[in-house]
């Protein structure tokens, strides 16, 4: 049996997060700044809800999202093409033996639960949540 229960079960470790979250912070002061000189990026406004990193710290997987989703993919793949300068920067800004190598992904969350509030609404839905209320209701 593994001494780290966490990892063995896929969670992410202390370390994993705490690296994460300071990629995190510097890769949003950098794309805010407007450093990046890129037609794409400085016409929109990117957020970064979260960074993923590897249980050996070597690549990190960067969720984006441009303000309103307008041109997500167009984004990525500018952020995909200065990928090395924006690793360069991080290095410069952290301190960490072996800097992670940057994947930036959309970040699809919001959608996905957009997606199931709709299903959740659904009359069907609807009408088994509320099958189920009455049974709970006629056992109290």
């Amino acid at each position: 049996m593994s001494r780290f229960k966490d990892e063995a079960q896929g969670m992410p470790s202390q370390r994993q997060l705490r690296v994460g979250e300071l990629l995190r912070k510097e890769l949003s002061d950098i794309l805010s700044r407007g450093d990046v000189r890129d037609p794409v990026l400085e016409t929109h406004v990117i957020t970064v809800p979260e960074v993923r990193v590897a249980p050996d710290l070597k690549h990190a997987t960067v969720l984006v999202m441009p303000l309103g989703g307008v041109d997500a993919d167009k984004v990525v793949d500018a952020l995909g093409r200065h990928r090395k300068y924006l690793r360069g920067q991080v290095a410069r800004r952290m301190t960490m033996k072996y800097m992670p190598d940057l994947h930036f992904r959309l970040d699809t969350r919001f959608d996905d639960d957009d997606r199931i509030t709709q299903l959740l609404h659904r009359p069907e839905v609807a009408r088994d949540l509320d099958d189920d209320d009455d049974e709970d209701g006629a056992e109290n």
